[in-house]
Parts: C-alpha cells; sequence; structure tokens
C-alpha cells in the first residue's frame, strides 16, 4: 500500500504541470500552451514521424522521455529557448527538481524515471536524439504556423533559428530538419517581402 501511495503522490504532484504555462500559444491562438499539454503533443509527435529517426529507435522508450522531460518544470518553470537565461545554472536547477520529484516514487520506478530524464538531456543514446528533435520540431512549426509567433515577439532572426533547432534536429532526424528548415526559410521570405 505504500507503493500506491508513493505512486500516487507522485501523480498528483505533477498534476502542477498542467499550471506551467508556455511562451508558445496553441495554433488557434487563443491562449499559451501548457507543459503538460506540450509533453502530450511530443509524445503523439513521436508515435507519428518515427519512420524519420536517423537511428533506430525504441518509439515506446521516447514517447516515455517525452512524457517525463518536462515534468522538472514542475518546480523551475518553463525556460524558453530564446530567454538567455543561463544554461549551467538551469541545467543545476533541473537536476534538483528531477531528483526531488521523481524520489517522490517507489524503487525500481524512481531511478528508471530519473535514468530516463538524464538520457534525454544528455541526449547521447538514438532514442535520446530523436526525442530531443521533436522537442525542436514542435515549437518551430507553432512558431511558423502562427505567423512568427514567440519568434517575432522575441525578435529571433533566421539564422538564429538556424543555429538552435538546426542542429539538434538534423541530429536526430536528418529528414524533420530538411522539412523544418525549408518551412522556417519561407516563414522568413514572406516576412521579409511583407515589409
Amino acid at each position: 500500500m505504500n507503493q500506491l501511495r508513493q505512486q500516487l503522490n507522485f501523480l498528483r504532484e505533477i498534476d502542477r504541470l498542467k499550471s506551467v504555462i508556455r511562451q508558445s500559444p496553441l495554433l488557434d491562438q487563443s491562449r499559451k500552451e501548457n507543459s503538460a499539454e506540450h509533453s502530450w503533443h511530443l509524445a503523439m509527435y513521436a508515435l507519428l514521424l518515427r519512420d524519420h529517426a536517423m537511428g533506430v529507435i525504441d518509439v515506446e522508450r521516447v514517447i516515455k522521455m517525452l512524457l517525463i522531460h518536462d515534468i522538472v518544470e514542475v518546480d523551475v518553470g518553463d525556460t524558453p529557448i530564446h530567454s538567455g537565461a543561463s544554461s549551467q545554472d538551469q541545467a543545476l536547477l533541473e537536476t534538483q527538481a528531477a531528483a526531488r520529484l521523481f524520489g517522490l516514487l517507489p524503487e525500481p520506478q524512481s531511478s528508471e524515471l530519473l535514468a530516463l530524464w538524464h538520457e534525454f538531456e544528455d541526449a547521447m543514446t538514438e532514442d535520446a536524439k530523436f526525442a530531443k528533435a521533436v522537442d525542436r520540431v514542435q515549437p518551430l512549426l507553432v512558431n511558423v504556423h502562427t505567423g512568427g509567433g514567440t519568434w517575432t515577439e522575441n525578435g529571433v532572426s533566421l539564422e538564429q533559428v538556424l543555429q538552435r533547432y538546426g542542429p539538434v534536429i538534423a541530429r536526430g532526424s536528418p529528414a524533420l530538419w530538411q522539412v523544418c528548415e525549408q518551412l522556417a526559410r519561407e516563414h522568413f521570405a514572406a516576412q521579409k517581402s511583407a515589409i
């Protein structure tokens, strides 16, 4: 019974992820998405786009990574890619949050999910590379399909998009990067011609 209570306590704690508001809007632009919605959407991306991974992946592991990768935001909030925050400081805060949150679970689940979270962060395995790629694809597409979204709000240039998104997406899926790069270039060309 203690194990079950620990699991239920963890599930109650991560409900707070629904309250972490991201910068990215929904495609209909009615509101900003929350981190729980983002994680669910990424799991769907992985499920549907798995054939485009650079290497051989275990899609179930990738989906697990994507469902847990932002749980740390329960403690530290969302840090947008364009925020300019110190990556070292952010990594330390997220590591502490991961230890606390996954530590709420009984063993072996605690160690298993913490190891999976670290694997995602390190992005050395084929599963993690693809998960990281998908995590960059979704906000890129949101920006393209909302007329610039957070790129416009933050004055992001095409060169910044290519530098920040390109290597991570291409490492996990060259095919996805080829399409995303084309969409980004088309978006910025349209923005330039509209001026």
